[in-house]
């Protein structure tokens, strides 16, 4: 007796068919074109998952860069002036807290002036 696949494979068109709900046209009703975006769209995913950690290191240093340009100094000199103060604040911390909380971000401003006077002389 000859077998099919027929069970197996109505539940893996099914699978695919719930993956790919909500995409537009064919590309969420046909069955290759369902299969080929799906594929492109897993690897939009890999890429971007990347893409998102340097995206947000990029708005931090912006946002870091603005809150200490309005105190008198340039990111590079406040970077510089962090770590030969040896404060060990991620940008992260530092560009929310810039932007949450001015006061104890002027205190970092602070110190990282005293540790670029302290490297000068």
């Amino acid at each position: 007796m000859r077998t099919t696949r027929g069970a197996a494979r109505n539940r893996a068109k099914k699978r695919l068919f719930q993956k790919v709900k909500g995409f537009v046209g064919g590309r969420g009703r046909l069955l290759r074109s369902a299969k080929e975006t799906l594929v492109r769209a897993g690897a939009y995913a890999y890429r971007d998952r990347r893409d998102r950690k340097r995206e947000f290191r990029k708005l931090w240093i912006i946002r870091i860069n603005a809150a200490v340009r309005l105190r008198g100094l340039r990111y590079s000199e406040f970077i510089c002036g962090l770590s030969r103060a040896k404060i060990a604040l991620d940008r992260k911390t530092l560009a929310e807290m810039a932007v949450s909380d001015p006061e104890a971000f002027d205190q970092v401003v602070a110190a990282a002036r005293e540790g670029m006077a302290t490297a000068a002389t």
